[in-house]
């Protein structure tokens, strides 16, 4: 790894359903200039246009798109494989060009995390990896999920609270906003479910690995989780990305 590469910074937003990864993460990317990397846009969109029967086989085990896709129809977490494999090559581009990154929910499992993190202290080192955990009652989850929209252009996630009740279109990009057809109470619980048996082990993973993990309320607004995570950074001596 190149010394001019000591800086270079990987921050992993985890938390619940309805937690705000994605939001934060676009706000980190904006002031830091990272990559922003949303799982469920990025490998969403890459499973919506493939072909009927189309799969990838890894270790000799085949992946079928329609299988993953139905599992995200279901609330269920893609596994960790298929997910890693259709990321691998672009993260190592991002190191390549000495980019950071802004990860808005990945890993998601255990086993995309064991591929995953030992790839990106390779690539950008054990000390330039942060993990944010946003904290988020059940309840808020729930009441959260069941009132979250997103943009009809560009499916942007926009949570729930006192600043955006009222928005009929998206403050990013100006198109209508509308319901997600998987945010219903069964699905959202399922989501949840999902989150503490596959994604929650994950904090004990990371503690292992080594990496940094910074605990936020993210029960708070946007504007005072956004500016939490920067007072920590900056406490934690991680500001400079």
């Amino acid at each position: 790894m190149k010394d001019s590469k000591k800086n270079t910074k990987v921050i992993i937003l985890l938390g619940p359903p309805g937690a705000g990864k994605g939001t934060q993460a676009e706000l980190l990317t904006e002031k830091f200039g990272f990559f922003l990397w949303e799982t469920s846009d990025i490998i969403g969109r890459i499973i919506e246009q493939a072909g009927k029967g189309e799969f990838i086989e890894i270790q000799g085990k085949k992946y079928f798109f329609e299988e993953q896709a139905e599992k995200r129809k279901q609330g269920l977490i893609w596994d960790g494989c298929f997910i890693f494999y259709l990321s691998k090559k672009k993260i190592e581009e991002l190191a390549k060009k000495e980019k950071g990154i802004a990860l808005s929910g990945s890993p998601r499992n255990l086993e995309e995390g064991k591929y995953l993190i030992p790839l990106l202290k390779k690539l950008y080192g054990t000390k330039n990896i942060v993990v944010i955990a946003l904290k988020l009652t059940p309840k808020a989850t729930v009441w959260r999920n069941s009132r979250r929209r997103e943009c009809e252009l560009a499916t942007h996630s926009i949570l729930y609270t006192k600043e955006t009740e009222k928005l009929t279109k998206c403050p990013l990009d100006g198109s209508w906003l509308m319901r997600r057809e998987d945010d219903n109470l069964k699905i959202i619980k399922k989501r949840l479910m999902e989150y503490k048996k596959k994604t929650f082990p994950l904090f004990l993973f990371f503690k292992k690995q080594g990496l940094k993990v910074i605990k936020i309320n993210g029960e708070q607004s946007v504007a005072d989780v956004f500016q939490d995570i920067l007072k920590k950074l900056k406490k934690n001596n991680l500001h400079n990305c």
